[in-house]
């Protein structure tokens, strides 16, 4: 398995520039000048390495340059690729309330009292902030849209494989 930490949104200027949509949250470590990136288009098996030349936010993004893009051209078609990371390079977290999304997906969701919720599928990143896709316990289709807040999701349990939430009134509905 491995975890996306950015994706190629399009091109940028003349000279190779690529508009990359952020998926981590240390950017500044993850898209440093001359750190190697592995890049994957998406339903594509193989990744092609590339080496960081520049990197610079502009409007909420990150403009990334790199050795092995020259014009344009090259650039778009780099459009959709996913630069990845595996799992086991990541660092463990010093914070015991912080996940990175790998951990948190497939783990089995209860309320307080023990009743099943379902299985999250994904970790949403929103503008209002982080949801839990959840897959609804016993269906094969559906989903709830839980925020990831300390109001709502009580507790994490990486070696029990459970998350319980508290959710207010009608959020699970459907």
């Amino acid at each position: 398995m491995e975890l996306v930490i950015g994706r190629v949104a399009r091109a940028h200027g003349v000279h190779g520039e690529l508009v990359v949509d952020i998926r981590t949250d240390d950017p500044e470590e993850r898209f440093a000048v001359g750190s190697v990136l592995h890049g994957r288009k998406p339903r594509a098996q193989e990744c092609t390495d590339y080496t960081i030349a520049a990197a610079r936010n502009h409007s909420g993004r990150l403009l990334l340059r790199v050795d092995e893009v020259a014009d344009r051209a090259a650039a778009d078609a780099l459009r959709g690729t996913l630069f990845v990371v595996d799992p086991a390079d990541l660092p463990a977290s010093d914070d015991p309330d912080a996940f990175y999304d790998h951990e948190l997906e497939g783990l089995s969701v209860t309320l307080e009292d023990g009743t099943a919720v379902g299985t999250v599928r994904e970790v949403l990143h929103t503008a209002a902030g982080e949801l839990l896709s959840i897959r609804p316990a016993g269906a094969e289709r559906g989903e709830h849209l839980v925020p990831f807040v300390a109001a709502i999701v009580r507790a994490v349990d990486l070696d029990t494989g459970t998350i319980v939430i508290d959710p207010p009134d009608g959020l699970l509905e459907s």
